[in-house]
């Protein structure tokens, strides 16, 4: 992701939300400290490939979408949804996750080779200290939301679960599908939920900056509010 593009979007986030663009970049900064270069040959089997993006909805244990992430070329996975899969005999290939919920994961992971991509935001710098240096740190991908620097990379996307999307794409994704996504989860807080819209508008400019179309979105575009995305 361009930065430049993927900017005026930041932007809109920061000011729907109120979050400090200086927290993102120090968080940034400490993650860098911390982190070093990530190998993209740990991915590049992405490239072409069909990449199945499986959010922690509580869909997520259906019988189909499990059996969509068992078939699946490649599995990119939004935090605790690592766990889902793995409580049904299915690895993931790479977990990407701001560190809110299962840092235990993140670090088994690395250990055994499979690639995180770790965000650092405003109010996870404790959890970025905590848990990074824990990790084996060929297997940490860090990212951002603000301008990238250093190691750290700025993919698009703003929660893990449409993060994981674009870091896919970032790859070269094939095809994207997607489980365990629950855009309308009635048991998710307000800020959740506003989270959640947010994931759809930028999985809606993402299926347009890629000529595809997500079925996830099928009977919902004609309600996305497109005015924070670029035209492209």
């Amino acid at each position: 992701m361009d930065f430049p593009i993927w900017e005026p979007v930041y932007e809109s986030i920061l000011t729907d939300f109120g979050f400090d663009r200086a927290e993102d970049e120090r968080a940034r900064d400490v993650l860098a400290s911390l982190a070093g270069p990530f190998e993209e040959t740990h991915l590049e089997g992405v490239t072409d490939s069909t990449v199945v993006v499986a959010g922690a909805g509580p869909s997520l244990e259906s019988p189909r979408n499990l059996e969509c992430a068992r078939e699946a070329e490649y599995v990119f996975a939004a935090s605790t949804a690592v766990d889902d899969l793995e409580a049904h005999g299915i690895d993931v290939d790479c977990m990407v996750t701001d560190l809110d919920k299962n840092p235990e994961t993140v670090v088994r992971l690395t250990g055994r080779g499979t690639p995180v991509a770790v965000h650092a935001h405003g109010d996870n710098v404790p959890a970025v200290r905590e848990v990074v240096p824990d990790c084996v740190d060929e297997y940490v991908l860090p990212t951002t939301q603000a301008e990238p620097r250093g190691p750290v990379r700025n993919v698009g996307g703003f929660t893990d679960g449409d993060r994981a999307a674009f870091l896919a794409d970032y790859f070269g994704a094939g095809t994207l599908e997607f489980v365990g996504w629950d855009l309308e989860d009635p048991d998710v807080d307000r800020v959740k939920a506003r989270k959640l819209e947010w994931a759809e508008r930028l999985l809606h400019w993402l299926e347009c900056r890629r000529g595809e179309r997500f079925a996830v979105l099928e009977g919902r575009r004609g309600g996305i509010d497109t005015a924070a995305l670029p035209v492209e």
